[in-house]
């Protein structure tokens, strides 16, 4: 299926919906192996089209350990190979984002595409980057931000949008940082030797810029959840520092050497769990 330009849709939504129709038409359509995704879930068996695995789920809205197994692997999928499986997600979540859309036009008097945009970029932003795979409910998450997006356009403009539950406007609100900027909090960790060098970017990334893991850990080279570890790891000590005011005072050249000590024994257990992990297979085989 092709679109002209002259018949491409006004809309982002509809664009997105005529997009996903010719990525899952003709002799290579896109579809998933539903069998990869692990077992107890609840989904069919096989391979199936996207198109047809949408409806599945909407013919079963209480299957959730088959909606968080398929979103997971489509959150993965757009973060690490590319636009066709960035507007296949879009499209899979079409069902709710045009039930948001249709409850935020009520408030809207201004252009429908503008605010259809809005919801749009509200939902890619999650998919890119804010959504966490290690938490339930992806799917949710997504829609939530998708919603929060266009209200918030709605809000701007001084327009009163009917809402029966606050929970889709009200978020979760996260705490001011007392410590001063928090990228210079971290960047002085890493001088005192409280995470390592290579961990700098990465842990920027993931802690204070709210990006994705799985295309950081691909970049690195490791799985996703030693990277996780790792950062968990960062966590603590980051913690404990600050509760001992090593970040916020001035450190003394014991307490100085004893961390940088702590980091080289760190990035020594590293090298080492590197070579047995390149070694293993010239053993295998």
């Amino acid at each position: 299926m092709t679109v002209s330009d002259s018949n491409w849709p006004d809309s982002p939504l509809d664009a997105v919906e005529a997009a996903f129709a010719a990525l899952t038409t003709g002799p290579a359509p896109l579809t998933l192996d539903l069998d990869t995704l692990g077992p107890g879930t609840g989904l069919p068996a096989g391979v199936m089209t996207l198109p047809a695995l949408r409806d599945w789920l909407l013919r079963h809205p209480r299957a959730y350990a088959a909606r968080d197994a398929v979103w997971r692997d489509l959150v993965r999928r757009a973060r690490l190979e590319g636009p066709s499986w960035v507007i296949a997600a879009v499209a899979m979540a079409m069902p709710a984002l045009r039930r948001h859309a249709g409850r935020l036009h009520a408030g809207w008097s201004g252009d429908g595409a503008d605010l259809d945009a809005e919801i749009l970029t509200g939902f890619l932003t999650a998919l890119r980057d804010r959504v966490d795979l290690s938490k339930p409910a992806p799917y949710a998450a997504l829609c939530m931000a998708a919603w929060r997006a266009g209200h918030e356009m709605l809000r701007r403009a001084g327009a009163i949008v009917p809402v029966q539950d606050l929970e889709h406007v009200i978020g979760p609100r996260a705490p001011h940082v007392p410590y001063g900027h928090p990228d210079l909090l971290v960047r002085r960790a890493a001088r005192l030797g409280l995470l390592e060098a290579s961990d700098l970017e990465p842990y920027i990334d993931l802690r204070l810029g709210g990006r994705a893991i799985e295309p950081i850990a691909a970049r690195l080279g490791i799985t996703v959840d030693a990277l996780r570890k790792r950062m968990n790891g960062i966590d603590k000590r980051l913690a404990d520092a600050l509760a001992m005011g090593l970040l916020s005072g001035v450190v003394s050249s014991k307490a100085r050497e004893y961390l940088q000590q702590q980091s080289a024994h760190r990035a020594r257990t590293r090298t080492g769990r590197a070579g047995a992990l390149r070694s293993a297979p010239r053993a295998a085989a």
